[in-house]
């Protein structure tokens, strides 16, 4: 199931996240976790993007969610309100607003394990504050939809969690991740995503990204890098290449599993060939319809 997290009102300036229209049938895109996905495991992009079969969320998912909700609340309060026991306020209200608009949450986090849930939830928003101090400045958007198109076709589209432009129009892309600082796999996992908005950033900004910067609040720690232009377009040349891999496999069906030490926490490992499943029938490649708009002709008097 998906999780749908309310925008909280912000004030006067701050752009924030918008939402795409519900009515429209969106074109394929490539994000940054159905990137990943593919690069794991062409069967599991299958499942998730073509599929779509539903995964129930973990509580750390959920966790995740809701200190990702608090701190965009937090931005939108002014900078002196912005102190650690605010923030700390911010979250049962966050996670108010998720379970209004996921009510299914509520049998993961039941009522016996609602306290401690928000207590660590608590516990991630306080150690955000190990990091950063949001007193001393104001970020231009937080929760923001980005969206480009490559010259050769391929829609690249995510959120970004905030990005910061400093006063001479350095931009910094920050992320915030709920668990701790990752081992080497984990990091090229991490930077992949932060590699990706910042082509999305340059294309649509005209500008290289100064600085790209994971917070992860779980243990305090932060992975700060900074990209070159020549690096992001050889991203760029890597981001087509495996949109073709994509179509090739969308166009026949050939979504091969890739079996690996990350199978035993898969969602779907009982329908995968490679463990003696049996996947659904493919459904074909998706295909935005075009909407049809009804007309009247009208009689001349």
């Amino acid at each position: 199931m998906s999780i749908t997290v309310p925008t909280p009102p912000a004030p006067d300036g701050r752009a924030v996240a918008q939402s795409p229209d519900r009515g429209a049938v969106r074109r394929p895109a490539l994000s940054p976790s159905r990137a990943s996905d593919f690069k794991q495991c062409p069967l599991l992009y299958r499942f998730r993007a073509v599929d779509r079969i539903p995964e129930a969320p973990s509580k750390a998912q959920v966790r995740g969610t809701v200190v990702h909700a608090a701190l965009e609340s937090l931005f939108a309060l002014p900078r002196a309100d912005r102190v650690p026991e605010r923030a700390r306020e911010l979250v049962e209200p966050a996670w108010e607003r998720i379970l209004e608009s996921s009510p299914d949450l509520a049998d993961l986090v039941g009522p016996a394990e609602r306290g401690q849930f928000l207590t660590e939830a608590r516990r991630l928003v306080s150690g955000y504050y190990k990091l950063e101090d949001p007193t001393r400045f104001d970020p231009e958007s937080c929760e923001l939809r980005v969206e480009t198109e490559l010259d050769d076709g391929v829609l690249l589209r995510g959120f970004v969690d905030r990005i910061d432009v400093s006063p001479t129009g350095l931009l910094r892309v920050v992320d915030y991740k709920t668990g701790r600082a990752p081992w080497e796999m984990g990091e090229s996992k991490a930077l992949f995503q932060m590699k990706f908005y910042a082509l999305v950033l340059m294309r649509t900004r005209g500008i290289v990204p100064t600085q790209l910067q994971l917070l992860y609040l779980g243990d305090g720690q932060a992975l700060t890098y900074q990209p070159e232009e020549d690096e992001l377009r050889r991203f760029e040349r890597t981001l087509s290449a495996i949109w073709r891999a994509i179509l090739d496999s969308g166009a026949t069906g050939d979504f091969r599993p890739n079996p690996g030490r990350l199978c035993d926490w898969c969602n779907h490992k009982t329908r995968c060939p490679a463990f003696g499943g049996t996947p659904p029938s493919y459904p074909g490649w998706p295909v935005p319809r075009r909407k049809v708009r009804s007309s009247r002709r009208q009689s001349s008097e």
